[in-house]
Order: C-alpha cells, then sequence, then structure tokens
C-alpha cells in the first residue's frame, strides 16, 4: 500500500491549517532510530502545516505497549487538540509482535473514542527492518497531516 492513492489535502487547503493547534507526539524508543525518523518527519510536517513548535509536545516511552498509557496521560490534561502515536513494531519469530501490534493499536484507538480526541496512529508494523526503513518518513509526515486535519475536523464539527 505504499503507492496507496491517500487522498491527500493540499497543504494551502484551510483543513490543513495547524496555526492554533497544539499537538502531543508520544515516541516509543523501540526500534529507536526508526522511531526517530517517524518523529522527526512528523515534527517537520507539523510546523510545515503552521503548528508553532512550542505547541508541539513530545514525549518518549519503552515500546509501543506503552504509547497508550501516555496518550491517556496527556489526554487526560485537556491540552491538546490532536496527538500523534509513534512506534515500530517488526515481526520477530513469536506471537508476541500479533500481541504487541494489536493491543496497541487497539489501546490508541480506545483511548481517542473515549477522550473525543484524534490520535493519529503511525505505530508501524512491518515484516522487516528494510520495510520500517522505507515507510519512516512517509508514515511520520502523514501522521502529521492526520492530526492537523482530524483536530480541524473536530474543530468545525464541535
Amino acid at each position: 500500500m505504499q503507492d496507496a492513492d491517500k487522498g491527500n489535502l493540499g497543504s494551502q487547503d484551510t483543513r490543513m491549517d495547524g496555526s492554533k493547534l497544539r499537538i502531543a507526539i508520544v515516541q516509543a524508543r523501540f526500534n529507536e532510530a526508526i522511531t526517530n525518523a517517524l518523529a522527526q518527519a512528523c515534527k517537520g510536517e507539523l510546523v510545515a502545516l503552521g503548528v508553532q513548535a512550542d505547541n508541539i509536545d513530545h514525549v518518549q516511552v519503552p515500546g509501543a505497549l506503552e504509547v497508550p498509557l501516555a496518550l491517556q496521560a496527556l489526554a487526560e490534561t485537556e491540552q491538546y487538540d490532536a496527538m500523534v502515536a509513534l512506534g515500530c513494531i517488526i515481526r520477530g519469530e513469536t506471537y508476541h509482535f500479533e500481541l504487541v501490534a494489536n493491543e496497541s493499536g487497539s489501546a490508541v484507538t480506545r483511548i481517542g473514542l473515549d477522550y473525543q480526541i484524534p490520535i493519529a496512529n503511525a505505530i508501524i508494523t512491518t515484516e522487516n527492518l528494510a520495510q520500517a526503513v522505507a515507510r519512516q518518513t512517509d508514515k511520520g509526515v502523514d501522521a502529521a497531516r492526520v492530526a492537523v486535519e482530524m483536530a480541524k475536523l473536530l474543530e468545525q464539527l464541535a
């Protein structure tokens, strides 16, 4: 799906104006080279969309299973218009991959629904390191765009 038509909005579309938004990023450190690249791409795109650098809070946690708890704590502050979950889960030889991928994904979704806050889930799941490297920049950018667009949509719907 790397070449999928994502239906991206143009940067000039008002739905992509992040100038008044406050965004939180929660980054898992496991597979840190990948998650650092995700974070760098995400932050760069948020700034490109007008989010002020000092309106982007970035915290790190050990791994993907810890991301939802940090998201929940941040959501409870009611300071953010949207949040971003960043992580990288690479398939290994055991069932642990499925457990971490499924549990972290469902928990991220649940936090967003429970707290009615958009969360762009960019906890990538891949078969190998090469796939993760190939996706790290695009998925970081995508997450930033999703966070801004959904924050603006919820603002409009309120």
